[in-house]
């Protein structure tokens, strides 16, 4: 080291150094000051085979060269571009052979608005790879909604350029509006719920719309939950969020990205000039159309009239005629020939049944006599006619013992000629019963 000496006085000069003795005392002395450090990006060189990530931050007056080695850029999971602002952390640090001095990172931040976009960005990223940003899924607009949802501020300049812009339009179209916070931590739920609102109210299309504002102000837009709730909502949903040059995350999942909510209103409602046009040009073609399905059926009509058929109505009856007058011939000549025929054979078969019938008879009536001698023989009537009679319980069961008509028990006897009602007076197996009177 070398030491201001006064005038006049004379000390021993210290040894001088070598330059990488004072390299290294420099290196020390600024390795051991740590900092956090925040500024812009200016430059970045991060290329696959080198070892760290270069760049440069700057600030009004002054720039730092910096460092950081890939294992660390890696960890802290942010891709550096220039412009953005960053917070880093660190020591300085001498890279002796180029005589240079860097800021050794060791850990890097995104600062301010730039972590919020590091955010956004990566809810964008998980929702594109799960297909919810993909144009393919993206629904038409109902050329002519009768009824239009508008969620946004009631209290905006949004809410009354787009009902303007309607009522110059599509005057015809009914709008169902929520009136929804559209800033601070509570906007995202109020949005949703608006969307929920005005789709059950019957909207065939729906605005999602605020005026501009700071990256900040937009930041309820990139809600994850809101961005699902847009993809899943079941009508087709226009966004209009700010300026031109801003988009959200509801803007990539909608179904349609307006630049601003006039753009947005514009986007759903034909303007009378497109519908005048429309209404000629279709008009145009109906009396075309009709026009050309006259001529044609005329023609048609033409044609069928020049047939012989409805110049001259009976020679549609002509030929069936000749054939009824035929048949009618040929019918009158059969009949009174298959009559005679069939009188003859049903006169004979008279004849034969009139020979044969008493001879197929008389064995059956000679049977039915052997029968009715039989059946008379076994008859209890006939048994009862010669003397014989029949007792029964008061149930009508037959009496074959005396236990079956105790003392005192009433029996019906049957003869020959009719009933005997009679009491029990005594039983011994022998002993008859006697009448009783009643």
């Amino acid at each position: 080291m070398y030491e201001n000496q006064a005038p006049g006085v004379q000390n021993e000069a210290p040894a001088a150094l070598s330059v990488s003795a004072a390299m290294q005392m420099a290196k020390q002395s600024l390795e051991a000051v740590t900092v956090r450090i925040v500024g812009e990006v200016s430059e970045v060189s991060v290329k696959a085979g080198y070892k760290a990530a270069y760049f440069t931050v700057k600030d009004q007056s002054a720039a730092l060269p910096c460092m950081m080695w890939n294992n660390r850029y890696r960890s802290a999971g942010v891709q550096l571009a220039v412009g953005q602002l960053v917070e880093i952390a660190g020591r300085f640090t001498l890279y002796a052979a180029k005589g240079r001095m860097n800021f050794d990172v060791f850990s890097l931040n995104l600062a301010g608005e730039g972590d919020l976009r590091l955010k956004v960005a990566n809810i964008a990223k998980k929702l594109q790879a799960e297909g919810l940003t993909d144009p393919a899924r993206k629904r038409p607009i109902p050329a002519f909604p009768e009824c239009i949802g508008l969620v946004t501020s009631p209290r905006s300049a949004a809410v009354h350029d787009v009902l303007r812009t309607l009522r110059r339009r599509f005057p015809v179209a009914t709008v169902k509006l929520a009136g929804v916070p559209v800033e601070g931590a509570n906007a995202p739920a109020g949005i949703i719920e608006g969307l929920r609102c005005v789709v059950a109210a019957g909207s065939q299309v729906v605005l999602v719309v605020r005026g501009g504002g700071s990256f900040e102000d937009l930041m309820p837009f990139n809600d994850e939950q809101l961005a699902r709730a847009i993809a899943a909502c079941p009508v087709p949903v226009v966004t209009g969020i700010g300026h031109e040059v801003d988009t959200s995350i509801a803007d990539m999942v909608s179904d349609l990205r307006a630049s601003t909510p006039t753009a947005a209103a514009e986007a759903v409602s034909p303007s009378t000039e497109s519908l005048d046009s429309l209404f000629r040009s279709r008009s145009a073609a109906m009396q075309a159309s009709v026009r050309r399905q006259v001529e044609g059926l005329a023609t048609r009509v033409d044609a069928y009239a020049s047939r012989t058929l409805f110049r001259d109505p009976q020679t549609l009856f002509a030929a069936d005629a000749q054939m009824l007058d035929l048949s009618m011939e040929r019918l009158n000549r059969a009949l009174p020939a298959t009559i005679e025929r069939n009188a003859a054979l049903v006169e004979s078969a008279r004849v034969r049944l009139l020979a044969e019938g008493p001879r197929l008879t008389q064995r059956s009536q000679h049977v039915l006599a052997n029968g009715a001698s039989r059946l008379n023989d076994l008859s209890p009537l006939a048994t009862l006619a010669r003397g014989y009679a029949v007792a029964r319980t008061p149930k009508g069961e037959v009496i074959r013992s005396v236990g079956q008509a105790p003392v005192g028990s009433n029996v019906e006897v049957s003869v020959a000629d009719g009933r005997l009602l009679c009491e029990v007076k005594e039983t011994d197996g022998k002993t008859l019963v006697g009448p009783s009177e009643r």
